[in-house]
């Protein structure tokens, strides 16, 4: 969706503090900033699971070191007798059954949460195409004529030939439109595709959804700040693969209603 300058003005005044935009930066180690509880808990387990890799690999390390260094030809004149040992069985595959037990726990409280189905107040429909992305609100039915939906395609921005008021822009990652999503609002996607298989990615949400042609997956969305997200295809899908982005701003709810009743206006 087009955003007009009031909203832009609106949010920079009101919202210039919160405003971040979740783009790729040189030598990004990180993740990129939590937008939604979904990333949030993806952060949190990476925190929590990496405490666990590095001891491993501080204890792997420290055993194979005193293995080279204890069990050299320098210092053993013969070989040992030690042939087998059940209580070192044991051990081995006690400590790692646990470590995965640890593991698990707080891997499959993330997934069921991220699966949990809760009523929408509002659903979107998006449809890969080669090589951009389309979406339908069918929400605003009763409130449109002629078709009833609300139905709009962004393609890639090219960086030739830009008016003046949009210089700036991301390379390769802005698009002639942005989808709205209203935040603090239980949101439901759909996803699919016209052609061939795509992927609907938005890091920030923590969000990955494969579009199937002839398939509908969904999945839940919940945005918790104001911000201007990018996301791209992470399916490889053609030629334009990488030519197809995805644009998206969290916007405040009174914000998001203004923008739908001057679009159904404009139906009108």
């Amino acid at each position: 969706m087009f955003i007009n300058n009031n909203i832009v003005q609106y949010l920079k005044v009101k919202y210039y503090k919160t405003i971040l935009s979740d783009c790729p930066v040189d030598w990004q180690m990180n993740f990129s900033d939590s937008a939604s509880p979904a990333m949030e808990g993806i952060t949190n387990f990476h925190n929590h699971i990496m405490v666990v890799i590095c001891f491993i690999g501080f204890f792997v390390g420290w055993l194979l070191l005193n293995c080279i260094v204890s069990y050299s030809d320098d210092f053993i004149s013969q070989s040992t007798k030690f042939t087998h040992s059940n209580e070192l069985e044991i051990i081995w595959t006690t400590i790692p059954a646990l470590i995965l037990l640890f593991l698990a726990t707080p891997s499959f409280t993330l997934l069921y949460s991220m699966d949990e189905l809760i009523e929408p107040v509002i659903n979107f429909k998006i449809i890969g195409h080669q090589w951009y992305w389309g979406y339908e609100l069918s929400d605003y039915s009763t409130c449109v004529t002629g078709d009833n939906n609300i139905k709009y395609n962004c393609y890639m921005m090219g960086l030739e030939g830009l008016p003046e008021n949009r210089k700036g822009y991301f390379r390769l990652l802005e698009t002639n439109r942005r989808i709205l999503f209203p935040i603090k609002t239980h949101l439901r996607l759909y996803v699919t595709a016209a052609d061939v298989l795509h992927s609907w990615t938005i890091p920030s949400f923590g969000l990955k959804v494969d579009a199937c042609p002839g398939r509908l997956n969904l999945i839940n969305l919940f945005i918790k700040r104001i911000g201007l997200y990018f996301g791209q295809c992470s399916e490889i899908c053609g030629v334009n693969h990488g030519f197809m982005p995805i644009s998206a701003m969290g916007v405040d709810v009174a914000q998001y209603n203004s923008y739908i009743l001057s679009k159904v206006n404009w139906i009108k």
